[in-house]
Protein backbone atom coordinates (compact mmCIF):
# COMPACT_ATOMS: atom_id res chain seq x y z
CA UNK A 1 0.00 0.00 0.00
CA UNK A 2 1.36 3.28 -0.89
CA UNK A 3 -0.77 6.34 1.08
CA UNK A 4 2.30 9.37 1.09
CA UNK A 5 0.65 11.99 1.84
CA UNK A 6 -2.75 11.11 2.16
CA UNK A 7 -4.83 12.72 5.14
CA UNK A 8 -7.78 10.15 6.50
CA UNK A 9 -10.33 11.10 9.05
CA UNK A 10 -11.25 7.90 10.71
CA UNK A 11 -14.67 7.69 12.49
CA UNK A 12 -15.65 5.64 15.06
CA UNK A 13 -19.50 4.64 16.01
CA UNK A 14 -20.62 2.53 18.82
CA UNK A 15 -20.10 -1.10 18.24
CA UNK A 16 -18.11 -4.32 19.77
CA UNK A 17 -16.09 -4.12 16.49
CA UNK A 18 -14.50 -0.47 17.31
CA UNK A 19 -11.65 -2.61 18.94
CA UNK A 20 -10.58 -3.84 15.55
CA UNK A 21 -10.27 0.03 14.10
CA UNK A 22 -7.24 0.34 16.59
CA UNK A 23 -5.32 -2.06 13.92
CA UNK A 24 -6.97 -0.22 11.07
CA UNK A 25 -5.43 3.13 12.45
CA UNK A 26 -1.58 1.19 12.43
CA UNK A 27 -1.80 -0.02 9.25
CA UNK A 28 -3.11 3.17 7.37
CA UNK A 29 -0.66 5.12 9.83
CA UNK A 30 2.36 2.50 8.49
CA UNK A 31 1.54 2.94 4.74
CA UNK A 32 2.03 6.57 5.29
CA UNK A 33 -1.23 8.15 5.89
CA UNK A 34 -1.98 11.14 8.46
CA UNK A 35 -4.91 9.91 10.12
CA UNK A 36 -7.18 12.18 13.03
CA UNK A 37 -9.81 10.22 14.88
CA UNK A 38 -13.22 11.54 15.99
CA UNK A 39 -15.52 9.42 18.24
CA UNK A 40 -18.93 9.17 19.21
CA UNK A 41 -19.66 8.54 22.71
CA UNK A 42 -21.08 4.90 22.14
CA UNK A 43 -17.48 4.45 20.33
CA UNK A 44 -15.48 5.84 23.55
CA UNK A 45 -17.64 2.41 25.49
CA UNK A 46 -15.83 0.03 23.69
CA UNK A 47 -12.28 1.94 23.34
CA UNK A 48 -10.90 4.72 25.14
CA UNK A 49 -9.81 7.86 23.26
CA UNK A 50 -5.84 7.57 24.64
CA UNK A 51 -5.56 4.55 22.37
CA UNK A 52 -6.63 5.80 19.64
CA UNK A 53 -4.47 8.76 20.16
CA UNK A 54 -1.18 7.05 20.81
CA UNK A 55 -1.66 4.99 17.32
CA UNK A 56 -2.82 8.15 14.99
CA UNK A 57 -0.37 10.22 16.50
CA UNK A 58 -2.69 13.05 16.80
CA UNK A 59 -5.34 14.38 19.62
CA UNK A 60 -8.64 12.43 19.07
CA UNK A 61 -11.79 14.78 18.92
CA UNK A 62 -14.97 13.89 20.47
CA UNK A 63 -16.95 17.04 21.56
CA UNK A 64 -19.15 18.79 18.49
CA UNK A 65 -19.33 22.08 21.07
CA UNK A 66 -15.32 22.05 22.36
CA UNK A 67 -14.84 25.40 23.25
CA UNK A 68 -10.91 25.68 22.48
CA UNK A 69 -12.20 23.94 18.96
CA UNK A 70 -14.92 26.39 18.28
CA UNK A 71 -13.04 29.32 18.52
CA UNK A 72 -11.68 28.91 15.32
CA UNK A 73 -14.90 26.93 13.63
CA UNK A 74 -12.78 23.72 14.42
CA UNK A 75 -15.43 21.09 12.98
CA UNK A 76 -15.57 22.97 9.59
CA UNK A 77 -11.62 22.87 9.23
CA UNK A 78 -11.41 19.09 10.39
CA UNK A 79 -14.35 18.91 7.76
CA UNK A 80 -12.30 20.20 5.42
CA UNK A 81 -9.10 18.66 6.25
CA UNK A 82 -9.60 15.20 5.00
CA UNK A 83 -8.56 13.65 1.60
CA UNK A 84 -11.11 10.26 2.43
CA UNK A 85 -13.50 9.74 5.55
CA UNK A 86 -14.01 6.81 7.26
CA UNK A 87 -16.92 5.47 9.41
CA UNK A 88 -15.84 2.30 11.33
CA UNK A 89 -17.77 0.92 12.42
CA UNK A 90 -20.72 2.38 10.92
CA UNK A 91 -23.40 1.53 12.94
CA UNK A 92 -27.08 1.27 11.95
CA UNK A 93 -28.16 4.28 14.32
CA UNK A 94 -25.37 6.54 12.57
CA UNK A 95 -25.82 5.07 9.10
CA UNK A 96 -29.92 6.02 9.46
CA UNK A 97 -28.51 9.76 11.37
CA UNK A 98 -26.36 10.22 8.56
CA UNK A 99 -28.63 9.64 5.51
CA UNK A 100 -31.36 11.87 7.61
CA UNK A 101 -28.59 14.66 7.57
CA UNK A 102 -29.05 14.87 11.32
CA UNK A 103 -25.52 16.95 13.14
CA UNK A 104 -26.39 16.18 16.40
CA UNK A 105 -22.88 15.10 17.51
CA UNK A 106 -19.17 16.08 15.94
CA UNK A 107 -19.25 13.06 13.76
CA UNK A 108 -22.05 13.45 12.21
CA UNK A 109 -22.02 16.80 11.84
CA UNK A 110 -18.58 16.38 9.78
CA UNK A 111 -20.46 14.42 7.75
CA UNK A 112 -22.92 17.06 6.76
CA UNK A 113 -20.33 19.60 7.08
CA UNK A 114 -17.77 18.06 4.06
CA UNK A 115 -17.53 17.77 0.67
CA UNK A 116 -15.06 15.22 0.26
CA UNK A 117 -15.86 11.45 -0.14
CA UNK A 118 -17.07 9.34 2.88
CA UNK A 119 -16.83 5.63 2.97
CA UNK A 120 -19.27 3.55 5.51
CA UNK A 121 -17.82 0.40 6.81
CA UNK A 122 -21.11 -1.27 8.32
CA UNK A 123 -21.18 -3.30 11.33
CA UNK A 124 -24.27 -4.15 13.13
CA UNK A 125 -26.02 -7.77 14.41
CA UNK A 126 -27.45 -9.62 10.97
CA UNK A 127 -31.52 -8.97 12.00
CA UNK A 128 -30.61 -5.17 11.93
CA UNK A 129 -28.65 -5.20 8.86
CA UNK A 130 -31.49 -6.96 7.21
CA UNK A 131 -34.21 -4.25 8.10
CA UNK A 132 -36.11 -2.57 5.71
CA UNK A 133 -35.11 0.47 7.10
CA UNK A 134 -31.45 -0.32 6.81
CA UNK A 135 -31.02 -1.48 3.57
CA UNK A 136 -33.19 1.57 2.51
CA UNK A 137 -30.89 3.77 4.14
CA UNK A 138 -27.44 2.14 3.05
CA UNK A 139 -29.78 2.65 -0.56
CA UNK A 140 -30.12 6.19 -0.32
CA UNK A 141 -26.44 6.51 1.06
CA UNK A 142 -24.82 4.48 -2.13
CA UNK A 143 -27.48 6.96 -4.18
CA UNK A 144 -25.68 10.13 -3.04
CA UNK A 145 -22.21 9.25 -3.13
CA UNK A 146 -21.35 7.37 0.02
CA UNK A 147 -18.98 4.22 -0.77
CA UNK A 148 -20.57 1.38 1.13
CA UNK A 149 -17.87 -1.11 2.54
CA UNK A 150 -19.30 -4.49 3.50
CA UNK A 151 -20.25 -6.02 5.63
CA UNK A 152 -19.34 -9.27 5.67
CA UNK A 153 -20.78 -12.66 6.80
CA UNK A 154 -19.68 -14.67 9.67
CA UNK A 155 -19.90 -15.03 13.17
CA UNK A 156 -21.28 -12.37 15.20
CA UNK A 157 -20.23 -11.07 18.79
CA UNK A 158 -24.05 -11.86 20.05
CA UNK A 159 -23.79 -15.14 18.86
CA UNK A 160 -25.63 -14.65 15.27
CA UNK A 161 -24.34 -15.64 12.21
CA UNK A 162 -24.88 -13.83 8.68
CA UNK A 163 -24.22 -10.41 6.95
CA UNK A 164 -23.07 -7.67 9.27
CA UNK A 165 -19.71 -8.66 10.48
CA UNK A 166 -17.34 -5.64 9.95
CA UNK A 167 -14.27 -6.24 7.14
CA UNK A 168 -11.37 -7.04 8.80
CA UNK A 169 -8.76 -3.95 9.51
CA UNK A 170 -6.35 -5.32 6.63
CA UNK A 171 -9.32 -5.57 4.05
CA UNK A 172 -10.65 -2.14 5.10
CA UNK A 173 -7.40 -0.43 4.71
CA UNK A 174 -6.57 -2.30 1.25
CA UNK A 175 -9.97 -0.78 0.14
CA UNK A 176 -8.58 2.75 1.35
CA UNK A 177 -5.59 2.23 -1.09
CA UNK A 178 -7.92 0.74 -3.71
CA UNK A 179 -9.89 3.97 -3.49
CA UNK A 180 -6.52 6.33 -4.21
CA UNK A 181 -4.90 4.17 -6.47
CA UNK A 182 -7.15 1.43 -7.88
CA UNK A 183 -9.41 2.83 -11.00
CA UNK A 184 -9.45 0.12 -13.79
CA UNK A 185 -12.65 1.78 -15.30
CA UNK A 186 -10.47 5.04 -16.12
CA UNK A 187 -11.03 6.24 -19.32
CA UNK A 188 -13.96 3.94 -20.17
CA UNK A 189 -17.12 5.32 -21.06
CA UNK A 190 -20.25 3.39 -19.65
CA UNK A 191 -23.72 3.88 -20.48
CA UNK A 192 -26.71 2.69 -18.90
CA UNK A 193 -30.30 2.63 -18.77
CA UNK A 194 -32.15 2.59 -15.95
CA UNK A 195 -36.07 2.61 -14.22
CA UNK A 196 -39.42 2.23 -16.25
CA UNK A 197 -40.79 3.90 -18.95
CA UNK A 198 -44.05 5.75 -19.42
CA UNK A 199 -46.40 5.31 -22.01
CA UNK A 200 -48.88 8.01 -22.81
CA UNK A 201 -52.50 7.31 -23.41
CA UNK A 202 -54.28 10.61 -23.07
CA UNK A 203 -53.33 13.48 -21.44
CA UNK A 204 -54.05 11.78 -17.93
CA UNK A 205 -53.57 7.86 -18.66
CA UNK A 206 -50.18 6.44 -19.37
CA UNK A 207 -48.86 2.68 -19.07
CA UNK A 208 -46.22 1.59 -17.11
CA UNK A 209 -44.25 -0.58 -14.60
CA UNK A 210 -43.18 -1.43 -11.28
CA UNK A 211 -39.37 -0.39 -11.53
CA UNK A 212 -37.70 1.71 -9.17
CA UNK A 213 -34.81 2.28 -10.59
CA UNK A 214 -32.68 1.11 -7.50
CA UNK A 215 -30.55 -1.20 -9.69
CA UNK A 216 -29.43 0.67 -12.43
CA UNK A 217 -28.90 3.91 -10.60
CA UNK A 218 -26.59 1.32 -8.25
CA UNK A 219 -24.77 0.39 -11.25
CA UNK A 220 -23.95 3.62 -12.34
CA UNK A 221 -22.49 4.70 -9.12
CA UNK A 222 -20.50 1.68 -8.50
CA UNK A 223 -19.20 2.48 -12.45
CA UNK A 224 -18.58 5.98 -11.53
CA UNK A 225 -16.74 4.97 -8.44
CA UNK A 226 -14.39 3.03 -10.44
CA UNK A 227 -13.00 5.21 -12.53
CA UNK A 228 -15.62 5.11 -15.88
CA UNK A 229 -17.21 8.29 -17.42
CA UNK A 230 -21.17 7.05 -16.66
CA UNK A 231 -24.36 8.29 -18.63
CA UNK A 232 -27.02 7.30 -17.01
CA UNK A 233 -30.64 7.15 -19.31
CA UNK A 234 -33.20 7.11 -16.70
CA UNK A 235 -36.62 6.64 -16.82
CA UNK A 236 -39.50 8.68 -13.75
CA UNK A 237 -38.21 7.84 -10.73
CA UNK A 238 -37.85 8.70 -7.14
CA UNK A 239 -33.69 9.02 -6.53
CA UNK A 240 -30.89 10.89 -6.23
CA UNK A 241 -28.78 11.13 -9.17
CA UNK A 242 -25.50 9.36 -7.95
CA UNK A 243 -22.47 11.41 -8.20
CA UNK A 244 -19.90 12.17 -10.82
CA UNK A 245 -22.74 10.54 -13.47
CA UNK A 246 -24.05 12.08 -16.25
CA UNK A 247 -28.08 12.03 -16.29
CA UNK A 248 -30.31 11.94 -19.44
CA UNK A 249 -33.88 11.74 -18.04
CA UNK A 250 -36.56 10.49 -20.60
CA UNK A 251 -40.11 9.18 -20.23
CA UNK A 252 -41.24 6.72 -23.52
CA UNK A 253 -38.79 3.89 -25.03
CA UNK A 254 -38.81 6.00 -28.13
CA UNK A 255 -37.19 8.45 -26.11
CA UNK A 256 -35.13 6.41 -24.37
CA UNK A 257 -33.72 5.12 -27.40
CA UNK A 258 -33.09 8.50 -29.00
CA UNK A 259 -30.90 8.99 -25.59
CA UNK A 260 -29.18 5.68 -26.09
CA UNK A 261 -28.14 6.20 -29.84
CA UNK A 262 -26.26 9.27 -28.92
CA UNK A 263 -25.13 8.19 -25.52
CA UNK A 264 -23.77 4.54 -27.13
CA UNK A 265 -21.62 6.46 -29.76
CA UNK A 266 -17.60 5.61 -29.05
CA UNK A 267 -18.72 4.16 -25.55
CA UNK A 268 -17.08 0.97 -23.89
CA UNK A 269 -20.00 -0.79 -22.03
CA UNK A 270 -23.92 -0.41 -22.16
CA UNK A 271 -25.68 -2.24 -19.97
CA UNK A 272 -29.43 -2.11 -20.36
CA UNK A 273 -31.11 -1.89 -17.02
CA UNK A 274 -34.39 -0.24 -17.35
CA UNK A 275 -37.28 -1.96 -17.45
CA UNK A 276 -39.12 -0.71 -21.18
CA UNK A 277 -42.58 -0.75 -22.10
CA UNK A 278 -42.88 -3.87 -24.54
CA UNK A 279 -46.21 -2.22 -26.30
CA UNK A 280 -47.48 1.86 -26.63
CA UNK A 281 -50.46 2.86 -27.79
CA UNK A 282 -50.87 3.29 -31.81
CA UNK A 283 -52.97 6.23 -31.32
CA UNK A 284 -52.36 8.88 -28.52
CA UNK A 285 -56.19 10.63 -27.54
CA UNK A 286 -55.12 14.69 -27.22
CA UNK A 287 -57.95 14.79 -24.84
CA UNK A 288 -59.13 12.67 -22.05
CA UNK A 289 -61.36 9.40 -22.76
CA UNK A 290 -64.33 9.96 -20.87
CA UNK A 291 -65.35 6.46 -18.99
CA UNK A 292 -68.40 4.68 -22.16
CA UNK A 293 -71.18 3.29 -19.78
CA UNK A 294 -71.38 -0.58 -19.71
CA UNK A 295 -69.79 -0.39 -23.38
CA UNK A 296 -66.00 -0.47 -22.05
CA UNK A 297 -62.61 0.43 -23.85
CA UNK A 298 -60.49 -1.22 -26.02
CA UNK A 299 -56.89 0.47 -26.57
CA UNK A 300 -54.90 -0.89 -29.89
CA UNK A 301 -51.26 -1.35 -29.12
CA UNK A 302 -47.85 -1.40 -30.83
CA UNK A 303 -44.45 -2.34 -30.35
CA UNK A 304 -41.88 -0.57 -29.10
CA UNK A 305 -38.47 -0.25 -30.49
CA UNK A 306 -35.94 -2.85 -29.11
CA UNK A 307 -33.17 -0.69 -27.64
CA UNK A 308 -30.89 -3.37 -26.30
CA UNK A 309 -31.28 -5.28 -29.41
CA UNK A 310 -30.60 -2.05 -31.76
CA UNK A 311 -27.37 -1.36 -29.53
CA UNK A 312 -26.15 -4.79 -29.91
CA UNK A 313 -26.46 -4.52 -33.65
CA UNK A 314 -25.11 -0.79 -34.35
CA UNK A 315 -22.33 -0.30 -31.84
CA UNK A 316 -19.35 -1.66 -30.83
CA UNK A 317 -19.64 -1.85 -27.25
CA UNK A 318 -20.30 -4.95 -24.86
CA UNK A 319 -23.87 -4.72 -24.23
CA UNK A 320 -25.02 -6.36 -20.89
CA UNK A 321 -28.80 -7.15 -20.82
CA UNK A 322 -31.22 -7.90 -17.55
CA UNK A 323 -34.19 -10.27 -17.87
CA UNK A 324 -36.99 -9.29 -15.10
CA UNK A 325 -38.77 -13.00 -15.03
CA UNK A 326 -41.59 -14.40 -13.16
CA UNK A 327 -41.45 -17.93 -14.02
CA UNK A 328 -38.51 -20.17 -16.12
CA UNK A 329 -36.00 -17.47 -15.56
CA UNK A 330 -32.97 -19.24 -16.41
CA UNK A 331 -34.63 -20.91 -20.12
CA UNK A 332 -36.19 -17.42 -20.38
CA UNK A 333 -33.14 -15.31 -19.96
CA UNK A 334 -30.38 -17.69 -21.83
CA UNK A 335 -33.48 -17.53 -25.24
CA UNK A 336 -33.10 -13.23 -24.45
CA UNK A 337 -29.48 -13.30 -24.81
CA UNK A 338 -29.62 -15.13 -28.09
CA UNK A 339 -32.41 -13.54 -29.77
CA UNK A 340 -30.93 -10.21 -28.53
CA UNK A 341 -27.39 -10.69 -29.66
CA UNK A 342 -26.06 -10.11 -26.70
CA UNK A 343 -22.67 -11.09 -24.48
CA UNK A 344 -24.05 -11.28 -20.95
CA UNK A 345 -27.69 -11.13 -19.36
CA UNK A 346 -28.51 -10.58 -15.95
CA UNK A 347 -31.59 -12.82 -14.87
CA UNK A 348 -33.56 -12.05 -11.91
CA UNK A 349 -37.01 -13.35 -10.65
CA UNK A 350 -39.16 -11.14 -9.73
CA UNK A 351 -42.05 -12.40 -8.64
CA UNK A 352 -40.54 -12.80 -5.10
CA UNK A 353 -41.20 -10.02 -2.89
CA UNK A 354 -37.68 -9.80 -1.21
CA UNK A 355 -36.36 -9.02 -3.92
CA UNK A 356 -36.48 -7.17 -7.50
CA UNK A 357 -39.20 -4.65 -8.44
CA UNK A 358 -39.28 -1.83 -5.48
CA UNK A 359 -36.77 -4.10 -2.84
CA UNK A 360 -33.54 -3.04 -1.48
CA UNK A 361 -31.91 -6.83 -2.27
CA UNK A 362 -31.51 -8.11 -5.64
CA UNK A 363 -30.27 -11.84 -6.84
CA UNK A 364 -28.79 -12.71 -10.12
CA UNK A 365 -28.14 -15.00 -12.39
CA UNK A 366 -25.62 -13.69 -14.78
CA UNK A 367 -25.31 -15.76 -18.05
CA UNK A 368 -22.42 -14.73 -20.60
CA UNK A 369 -20.12 -15.78 -23.44
CA UNK A 370 -16.40 -17.00 -22.72
CA UNK A 371 -14.43 -19.03 -24.64
CA UNK A 372 -17.10 -19.80 -26.76
CA UNK A 373 -19.19 -21.33 -23.90
CA UNK A 374 -21.83 -20.38 -22.15
CA UNK A 375 -21.92 -19.75 -18.76
CA UNK A 376 -23.39 -18.88 -15.03
CA UNK A 377 -22.14 -16.69 -12.83
CA UNK A 378 -24.41 -17.00 -8.84
CA UNK A 379 -24.59 -13.46 -7.11
CA UNK A 380 -26.51 -14.31 -3.49
CA UNK A 381 -29.39 -12.40 -2.93
CA UNK A 382 -27.62 -9.09 -0.86
CA UNK A 383 -28.51 -5.36 -1.04
CA UNK A 384 -28.70 -4.04 -4.73
CA UNK A 385 -25.97 -1.19 -3.70
CA UNK A 386 -23.21 -4.78 -2.94
CA UNK A 387 -24.35 -6.58 -6.08
CA UNK A 388 -23.60 -3.32 -8.14
CA UNK A 389 -20.33 -3.40 -7.30
CA UNK A 390 -19.70 -7.04 -7.86
CA UNK A 391 -21.72 -6.73 -11.18
CA UNK A 392 -19.48 -3.59 -13.11
CA UNK A 393 -16.17 -5.91 -11.61
CA UNK A 394 -17.55 -9.17 -13.02
CA UNK A 395 -18.30 -7.44 -16.21
CA UNK A 396 -15.27 -5.56 -16.80
CA UNK A 397 -13.25 -8.77 -15.75
CA UNK A 398 -15.30 -10.80 -18.70
CA UNK A 399 -14.89 -7.92 -21.24
CA UNK A 400 -11.24 -7.55 -20.61
CA UNK A 401 -10.48 -11.49 -20.83
CA UNK A 402 -12.81 -11.54 -24.14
Amino acid sequence: MNLGQKKILLGLTGGIAAYKVADLCRQLVKAGAEVKVVMTKGAKAFITPLTMQALSGNPVHDDLLDPRAEAAMGHIELAKWPDLIVIAPASADFIARSTAGMADDLLATLCVATAKPIALVPAMNQQMWANKATQANMQTAATRGFHIWGPASGDQACGDVGFGRMLEPTEIAHKVDAFFNYKPLKNQKWVITAGPTVEKIDPVRYLTNRSSGKMGYSIAQAAAKLGAKVTLVSGPVALDVPSSVELVPVQSAQEMLDAVKTATEKSDVFVACAAVSDYRAKNISEQKMKKQAESGLTIELEQNPDILHWVASNQKCYSVGFAAETQNVNEYAQAKMQRKGIQMICANDVSRSDIGFGSDQNELKVFYQSENELKMKHFEPQAKVMLAEKLVEFISKIKTEN
